[in-house]
């Protein structure tokens, strides 16, 4: 018996870039002490009264069926908040709720490419895109955006590479790994290669609430973009809320009309308590959103401080989402090489910037999410590390 290419070359033959840290949490599951700047997930947990609402709505009964496209409150509510922050009209028929924002990137890139069709990313990019694009029959691309441009990508490599044909650029801004925002001038050549080569943009903007300088700018809002734009959300990253799986995307009603019969046929939507909660914690406001982003705007001024201090790591510009992107270039090691000796020697676990891309090479991705004085005793070690492996 034969399993299909589509789902054995979801990885393209190579790694998944989550080698460092499967080992850490082998290292873990032994009984050694790591100390964990790897994935995206907060310390805080999710808030009590999102807990509470969530059971509320449980035990209230709402554990059945939910609506496919998403119960009418939290659509009403995702548009209300999309519109606002944009300026783009926007009702409920343009957004349909999602199990997370990874389902979000598997269902838009769905209604977008036809098997066989190349679908664009910019490298860096959150380690599933490449994968993601290949589970739905597409061919991946990757576009770089270089170190010495500050990983802003340009309009010509986009348009170079629409040039041989593409369906789609999917890009992230706030951006994981690198932490860089786009700015409005690379957003509008972003958009004018779209509508010149007519590509479907697909914005990853789950690290909207998460901006440290410069603003957020959902391209959506750009002129002429509004009809060929899905925006994907989460409230992964904005309240806490990981582990509840609830995502969306935010398009035309025809795109969202179609996304509907292919969440019937799939994941047949997201329950209704999950929902629920969402929406409560979406209509307390943008304060309890700056709490959450909080800790991550806090460390980050804690880790220019460390970071001012020596001259071997170099820091990308910091301006967004929970993560700090290093260049360890000086110690003459890879990323792959720097993380896996780190871990070794000091028992601290980073995402090699290989994970995101070659672009990230001899770079090194370190999550804001431990506990302020841990999270500065690491980074104080990893650069005293980087400087004695520079003098070797």
């Amino acid at each position: 018996m034969k399993l299909s290419h589509r789902i054995t070359n979801i990885n393209g033959g190579g790694s998944d870039g989550w080698d460092v840290f499967l080992k850490a949490r082998g290292m873990i599951a032994e009984g050694v002490a790591v100390t964990e700047l790897t994935i995206g997930e907060h310390d805080i947990g999710t808030a009590a009264p999102i807990l509470q609402e969530m059971h509320r709505s449980a035990m209230g009964g709402h554990t059945g069926y939910a609506m496919v496209p998403g119960i009418n409150a939290l659509r009403d509510t995702v548009a209300a908040r999309v519109q606002a922050r944009t300026g783009v009209p926007t009702t409920r028929d343009n957004v349909i709720i999602t199990p997370g924002g990874q389902a979000a990137l598997f269902a838009a890139h769905t209604a977008v490419c036809d098997s066989g069709d190349t679908a664009l990313y910019v490298d860096p990019y959150y380690a599933t895109y490449p994968g993601t694009i290949r589970a739905v029959g597409a061919v991946p691309q990757s576009v770089p955006a270089l170190a010495d441009n500050a990983f802003q990508p340009r309009a010509k490599d986009i348009a170079a590479a629409a040039e041989q044909g593409a369906a789609s650029l999917l890009i992230n801004s706030p951006n994981n790994p690198t932490g860089v925002v786009y700015s409005r001038d690379t957003l509008q050549g972003i958009a004018d290669v779209c509508k010149a080569h007519d590509l479907w943009l697909i914005s990853d903007e789950v690290y909207d609430t998460q901006v440290w300088d410069g603003e957020h700018i959902s391209p959506r809002a750009l002129p002429d973009m509004a009809e060929r734009t899905l925006v994907v959300g989460s409230m992964s990253k904005s309240h806490a809320m990981t582990g509840s799986r609830c995502g969306w995307i935010v398009g035309p009603e025809e795109v969202i009309g179609n996304l509907v019969n292919l969440a019937t046929n799939t994941t047949y939507g997201v329950p209704g308590y999950i929902q629920d909660a969402a929406s409560f914690a979406l209509n307390q406001g943008p304060e309890v959103e700056a709490e959450v982003a909080e800790p991550f705007r806090r460390r980050r001024e804690k880790a220019m401080e460390v970071l001012a201090a020596q001259n071997t790591v170099t820091l990308v510009p910091a301006q967004g989402a929970m993560y700090l992107m290093l260049d360890i270039r000086a110690t003459g090691q890879s990323g792959d090489d720097f993380a896996n000796t780190l871990l070794d020697a000091h028992h601290i676990a980073v995402m090699p910037g290989e994970s995101f891309g070659q672009a990230a090479a001899g770079h090194i991705r370190v999550a804001m999410t431990i506990d302020d004085d841990r999270f500065i005793a690491a980074l104080k070690t990893l650069c005293a590390f980087a400087a004695d492996l520079a003098k070797k």
